[in-house]
């Protein structure tokens, strides 16, 4: 039995586990870089080989739990691999008291999942990390496309976007209007960390593209993109919204296969470990 990042099957069945991951390799839509449908793999290879002990909560999050609730294949188009996630996620939030993970995958996978959340869960705000609005109403002839990844969720929910600075100028439109941090800006605030968190409440749903990072530590992405956030104050970031909010779900997306895949496979690994530390430790 596969479990992830090699646990003990007594800590990753169903039952006993209070978070549940999906993975969604699909790379339907993405326009430069290609190979986000193996990011999964990648992604659970590394957290294969890293060490479970988190030393700044001083925890184990594994022993709570992970349980592997399978794939998510369906690509015949991007309508109907979002119409798989969501029939997922639906099926999967109905285990009351789990915590729903999501790896993908190119970034449209989120569509699908955050429908299904936000359906589940009133006022709800959705943080986006990412280089890249993805605030298109279609792209490519398709509402389902990685350009239009929050599009509906901006749409229907609270939505809070960090570090953010690539975008098309017909998407200037559709910003959440104060609920925006660019990058450039954030490089010049001390204090961005906690305006940030003033835009954050109640339910959470937490959408990571790794392009969010700076290449320097995450270079393997399909669009990276120069000036990006760096770990640890987006830790801190993360773990204050753990704190203050009720994160429902999360996802981390956009990891590519490339000869330079290793660090930034590391990095999602890493910081997924970290999301569930995070998590546990504001649970009791």
């Amino acid at each position: 039995m596969k479990t992830y990042a090699g646990i003990p099957e007594e800590n990753a069945s169903l039952e006993n586990s209070k978070v549940m991951l999906v993975t969604v390799p699909y790379d339907g839509t993405s326009t430069w870089g290609k190979g986000a449908d193996k990011g999964p793999e990648l992604f659970l290879d590394a957290s294969e080989n890293m060490e479970l002990y988190d030393i700044e909560t001083q925890t184990e999050p594994y022993l709570e739990g992970v349980y592997l609730a399978g794939e998510v294949s369906e690509n015949s188009s991007p309508e109907a691999m979002t119409e798989a996630v969501y029939q997922k996620t639906k099926e999967l939030l109905n285990h009351d008291g789990k915590l729903f993970t999501l790896f993908g995958g190119e970034h449209s996978v989120s569509i699908g999942s955050i429908r299904a959340v936000g359906e589940k869960f009133e006022n709800l705000t959705v943080l986006q990390l990412d280089a890249h609005t993805d605030l298109r109403p279609e792209f490519h002839g398709s509402t389902s496309n990685h350009a239009c990844a929050v599009f509906e969720a901006n749409q229907k929910h609270n939505l809070v976007q960090v570090g953010i600075r690539s975008m098309d100028i017909e998407e200037a439109e559709y910003l959440p209007e104060g609920r925006v941090f660019f990058a450039h800006e954030i490089a010049n605030n001390e204090n961005w960390v906690n305006d940030v968190l003033e835009k954050v409440s109640g339910n959470v749903y937490i959408t990571i593209d790794l392009d969010a990072f700076d290449p320097a530590i995450a270079p393997s992405t399909g669009t990276p993109e120069p000036g990006g956030l760096q770990w640890y104050p987006t830790l801190e970031l993360l773990r204050k919204v753990f704190e203050k909010c009720n994160v429902v779900a999360f996802d981390i997306v956009e990891l590519m296969d490339s000869a330079y895949a290793k660090p930034s496979a590391f990095l999602a690994a890493k910081l997924y470990y970290k999301m569930l530390a995070y998590y546990h430790i504001n649970q009791d």
